[in-house]
């Protein structure tokens, strides 16, 4: 069976999402988390899980099925991603939770214990969203660093200087008030017997790494905005500079000139 993960927005309004889903079925609420059990023509059970930063994960689902519902979610979507990110796995049952080859043993049936391991899916595909929009920004600004090693300065004006400060700001801000996301879920207070499902999968999926990575790339945005900060002062103190000499300058010949006439 299909096991997916979708972020397709930064975020969903989640209130407005339960009474839609409360109309048209049954749907639960773990803390902010949405859960729905829509049943397949035999009318079996399957789980759909909507989490509150933009992702939803299905279990048992046919990739049609999975858009349909997508495609009714947009109206309840924050900051819609003109591409949506995906994590895909299958799943089956057995004697012990293991996760192989993308491929998900489960001991229960339960929705919670999907629920458990959602988490770290929502997670791993939240941050792939993260991930791609570092390495879009570290792509378009790479030129800068090497212009400055090469040329001693970098080939943007002042107010294109101001305009790249701005677009790492919003990249480094957005991720920034986003990280509590990538931190364990408060659901596991609660429900700490789930927790080394949650960590397996987080395991699996190289989570920690990849936040630490993350991280650094971070780190590198921040020096490359200080970077241009300074260039910025840099431009705006030769500005001063050419604007006195040229005052200095206007000055001196002012100053020959008056001695000229009074000369003649």
């Amino acid at each position: 069976m299909r096991c997916t993960g979708y972020c397709t927005a930064a975020g969903y309004d989640t209130a407005r999402l339960f009474q839609f889903l409360q109309v048209t079925g049954t749907s639960q609420l773990y803390r902010d988390v949405i859960h729905t059990q829509p049943k397949d023509e035999k009318g079996i059970k399957r789980d759909i899980f909507y989490f509150p930063y933009g992702v939803t994960v299905f279990w048992g689902f046919t990739e049609e099925e999975e858009k349909g519902v997508l495609s009714i979610l947009r109206k309840f979507e924050r900051e819609s991603l003109a591409k949506s990110e995906l994590d895909e796995f299958g799943f089956s049952y057995g004697d012990k939770m293991k996760i192989v080859e993308d491929e998900i043993t489960l001991q229960k049936k339960d929705p919670i214990t999907k629920l458990a391991i959602s988490y770290a899916i929502g997670q791993s595909v939240k941050l792939t969203v993260f991930e791609e929009a570092i390495a879009r920004t570290v792509e378009q600004t790479k030129f800068l660093p090497k212009n400055l090693a090469q040329k001693g300065k970098i080939p943007l004006s002042r107010k294109e200087t101001s305009q790249k400060m701005g677009e790492l700001f919003l990249e480094r801000n957005y991720i920034n008030l986003h990280a509590e996301i990538l931190d364990t879920p408060e659901f596991f207070w609660e429900h700490s017997e789930l927790e080394p499902f949650y960590r397996k999968t987080i395991h699996y999926l190289d989570v920690s790494k990849r936040v630490e990575l993350l991280n650094r790339r971070l780190n590198l945005l921040h020096e490359l905005f200080e970077i241009l900060g300074n260039e910025l002062n840099h431009q705006h103190s030769s500005r001063l500079e050419m604007t006195i000499i040229i005052l200095i300058v206007i000055e001196v010949i002012l100053a020959v000139l008056r001695d000229l006439f009074h000369l003649f």
